[in-house]
Parts: C-alpha cells; structure tokens; sequence
C-alpha cells in the first residue's frame, strides 16, 4: 500500500510490500551488471593523473604506494558497511536514504542538494571534459586550447562543448530504459578493465630494473619533492598534513563507488546484490589501482612521475613503454575509461533527486517515471546543471572543494549503522558490516582526521564545500514550506 502524503519520511520495512516509489522501476540489473557499475564509476580519469600530484606531496614510492592502500582500504571498509544500510534499504536513493533514515529528513536533504549542485554533477562535468581533451589528440578541432567565441570574460572552447554533448548524447540513451544504459556499462567497462590490465601486465612485463631499484632507495622518506628536483623534509605534523592533501586526488579517483546504491529500485534481489557488488567493485578498482601505481614506479623514476607534461602520468609510462604510439593509447583508454564512468554516473544519479522528490523536497516532475520506467526528468535537469558546470570552466575547482564534504557525508552515513542498530534493531539486516563496530569505526576515525588535516593545512578545500553544503539549509525549509501548503 502506498504511504499517504505526509508519511514519505517514514522508516521503510523491508518486509512489507515493495514500496510504490520502487514499484514502477523494472528490475534489470544483475549482480555482474551492478559489479560493473561500481567499477565504471569508479575508474575515470583520476587513475591516469593524480599520481604526479600523489609523489610531489610525499616525495617516495613507498608513500605514494601507503596514499593509495589507505585510500582503498577506507573504500572497502565504507563499502563492507554500506552493504549492511543497502540491505535494510533496498529502494532507489542509497545515501540520501540512509542519512534521512539514521537521522532526519534535512540531513539527507543537504546530502541530496550538494550531489545535485556539484558532488554528482561536477563529477560529470569534469569527466566529460576530460573525454575531450583526450579527443582532442586524434582531432586537434576540439582542443581545450580553442575559442569558439567569447562574450567579455567568458570562452567557450571545442571542448567544453563536445563535453556537455557527450553529456546529452548519454543522458538520451539513459532516457530509453535502464536495460540500454546497463548494457553499454557492461561492454564499456569491460573494455576499460581490459585495457587497464594490458597497460598494467606490459610496464611490469617491460620494467627497468634500475629505475625500480633507485625509486626504492630511501622509499619510506616523507618528504616533499620540490620543482628542482630536491626535497625538503616535514615535521611529523606537516607529513600528516600532506598525506591527507594527497588523498584529495587518490579520495575522489575512487570516489562514486556507492553510485550502485542508487538504483536499488532496479536491481535484482538488491538485499544480496547490492551489498556484493560494492565490495566485489572496490575491491577489484582498489587492486587495479595499486598495481597501476606499482607498474608506474617500475618503468618511471619519481621525478619524471612528479613532473608529468600535465600530470599524465600515464601517458609519459606509455610513452616509455610503447614509445610515440603510447600517446595515443592512452588518449584512446581514457577516452573510453570517461565515456564509461560518465554513463555509469549519469544511470545512477538522477535516481537520488526522484527519491528526494517523492519525498516533496525537489522539483514535483522529478519523481515521476517516464513511458521506459526511468526518472526521465531528473535525468535532464542533472544533465542541464553538469553541462552549466562545463560552461563556467570551475568544475575542477568545485570538485576539490567538495572534497571535505564528500567525506563527511561518509563519515555521517558511516556512523549512522550505529545509530540504526540502536533505533531500528527490529529491521531486518541479510548483511552486518564486516568488522563492525571496528572497522566502521576506524573508517569514521580516518575520515576525520582527513577532514581535520584539510581543515588545518587546505582551507581552500573545507569553507567553500560548507558553503555550497549551507546554502541547501534555506532551500530545504523552502521546499518543505511549500509542501505542507500544499497538503
């Protein structure tokens, strides 16, 4: 029985009847499928690119090798206890759900308006212009170095428009049916773990010995490797600070992994599937990732990873290996790696402003389903607010931003397994974390002193991510003002 219009908020039973804002959605994802998406999601551009970033902070491959095994390890562990929330909330919303649920409505409401401001769509954003940078390599046209035309102070370049094209072209194809979206995730995916597994088997099949031998001389030094070449050693404090500076990069690289939760509404048996597909997905992103960086440090010394023609590390590894084709292997890999991870994305998150909708707390058009049982109008006004996103050249800028944020948000959901197994322990739960309560807690600990470091030692990354956060306070009293009006 569908709840009544002032009871959206209310806790959802999994034993009852499925619930009616799920019930029009078409169950077609299977657990392959959903494995998938989390591994599409989670393999962009940042893989290919942050490393160079990762080593000037910490200046050591043992360092650079910690920032990515920490990273991953505060993936799995939110992966592991986001399998316990999905199980108890297997409907569409994921994260928005859990924090509306282990606390109230307006935490979740902050949550869904910061991912609709920048944290889903600027990741698009800035996806979709990474695809045509790389385009750009086998057609110069599209270069980010053009100018279309300008009005005053703003440009607009051959590749910011073939971005927000990529961006319409996927959100068409998202339009028609989660089935047409699901395939392509599937074959792309594939594609791009294919590709990455060959890069990663032929630099450690083709690796230097003299470069791998001196990148582990003196390997556990925390330093920070200047311009010139030298290096400048931290205090113990300072070390921690660049530890978590590092992470911005490696934290949002392996961001987007819980993308699979929201469209529960559409995936078979979601109490097991959902929960499975997180920790197969991150775990298989977190091994590929760590053996990336390793294939790196066989074939580059640290220096030349560090000084990257615009961080691409990748390419300046391919170009080592392959010699001058590297160049347009890579461009190629990514291009294919962005196209997957922005249709990965753009499939998951139109699913949390429907949910948020239902609720009476965004646009009224944005719960209903389309003639394909899809989120049709959500899925335009996400793709209208990345392709703005294109437009104002600052989607990197926002996206650093929201780091903070993002992570606190974990941190928020993370903990609210404690608060539910207090509140709720009557509901059922076909998954538990694993490790509760320490591993739980220890991914709590280690996001927060994250965000306390960034506090501290990146301040251009925590107060504009609490703005655009705060500004969703106003909105969200708004939006409820205007639906007890309306009941």
């Amino acid at each position: 029985m569908a709840p009544g219009p002032n009871k959206h908020a209310a806790a959802y039973n999994p034993e009852l009847p499925e619930p009616a804002e799920s019930a029009g959605m078409k169950r077609e994802v299977k657990l392959v499928d959903a494995t998938l998406l989390v591994v599409g999601s989670m393999i962009g551009s940042g893989i290919f690119i942050v490393s160079a970033d990762i080593i000037r902070n910490v200046g050591s491959s043992g360092w650079l090798l910690m920032v990515w095994l920490i990273t991953g390890l505060m993936t799995l562990t939110a992966a592991l206890s986001y399998g316990e929330l999905s199980g108890m909330y297997p409907k569409a919303g994921g994260q928005y759900v859990y924090l509306k649920e282990a606390y109230n409505p307006l935490i979740g409401f902050l949550y869904g308006w910061s991912f609709f401001a920048v944290i889903q769509t600027g990741t698009i954003a800035a996806v979709g212009v990474a695809f045509a940078k790389f385009t750009a390599y086998f057609i110069p046209q599209v270069s980010e170095d053009l100018v279309l035309f300008s009005i005053g102070s703003f440009k607009l370049s051959p590749a910011q428009l073939l971005s927000i094209v990529l961006i319409v072209i996927l959100t068409y194809i998202n339009t028609k049916g989660v089935k047409g979206g699901k395939v392509l995730q599937t074959v792309i995916t594939t594609a791009k773990l294919l590709s990455l597994f060959g890069l990663i088997v032929c630099g450690l099949l083709l690796m230097k010995p003299e470069v791998w031998e001196a990148n582990w001389t003196n390997a556990w030094d925390l330093q920070k490797l200047m311009p010139d070449g030298s290096f400048e050693s931290y205090t113990l404090v300072a070390g921690l600070g660049a530890i978590a500076a590092s992470m911005v990069g490696s934290i949002f690289s392996s961001d987007s992994w819980n993308n699979v939760t929201f469209i529960a509404g559409e995936i078979v048996n979601p109490k097991r599937n959902i929960g499975l597909s997180l920790f197969l997905g991150t775990l298989i992103v977190t091994i590929i990732y760590v053996m990336a960086n390793v294939m790196y440090l066989s074939v580059l010394p640290i220096n030349e990873i560090a000084t990257a023609e615009k961080d691409r590390v990748a390419v300046a590894t391919a170009q080592a290996i392959f010699g001058p084709v590297g160049t347009a292997l890579i461009a190629f890999m990514i291009m294919v790696s962005t196209f997957g991870c922005n249709n990965g994305l753009i499939l998951a998150g139109a699913r949390v402003y429907y949910t948020m909708a239902k609720d009476g707390l965004f646009f009224k058009q944005t719960a209903e389903l389309n003639r394909h049982a899809v989120p049709g109008f959500a899925l335009w006004i996400q793709c209208a607010m990345a392709s703005v996103l294109c437009l104002s050249g600052r989607y990197g800028d926002l996206l650093d931003m929201i780091s903070f944020v993002v992570v606190i948000f974990y941190v928020l959901t993370i903990a609210g397994i404690f608060i539910l197994r207090a509140k709720r322990p009557d509901l059922e739960r076909p998954y538990k974390a694993f490790g509760y309560p320490f591993l739980p807690a220890l991914y709590i600990l280690m996001g927060l002193s994250f965000c306390g470091l960034l506090i501290v030692y990146k301040p251009n990354f925590t107060w504009p991510g609490l703005i655009i956060v705060l500004i969703g306070l106003p909105l969200y009293y708004l939006s409820k003002g205007r639906k007890t009006a309306v009941e």
